[in-house]
């Protein structure tokens, strides 16, 4: 399941990342979205929604939250 699916305020581990946009990829990773770090989705937002990795949190967008496999 991707992000978008994902239960408010239950920690997930990341499982991939699905995408061929190497500048998507490359963004995600600046955040701390990689295999095997842990990932809490705080809130659904109209859009995207509000997550948190490595003690911070993000406003990601749907593209994104797609991406993101847990």
């Amino acid at each position: 399941m991707n992000l978008t699916q994902a239960q408010e305020g239950k920690e997930y581990i990341i499982k991939e990342i699905l995408t061929d946009d190497e500048e998507l990829n490359a963004f995600l990773f600046s955040l701390g979205c990689y295999s095997g770090e842990p990932i809490t989705v705080i809130s659904h937002r109209k859009g995207g929604c509000i997550v948190s990795v490595k003690d911070s949190r993000y406003n990601i967008d749907t593209q994104l939250a797609e991406a993101v496999i847990v």
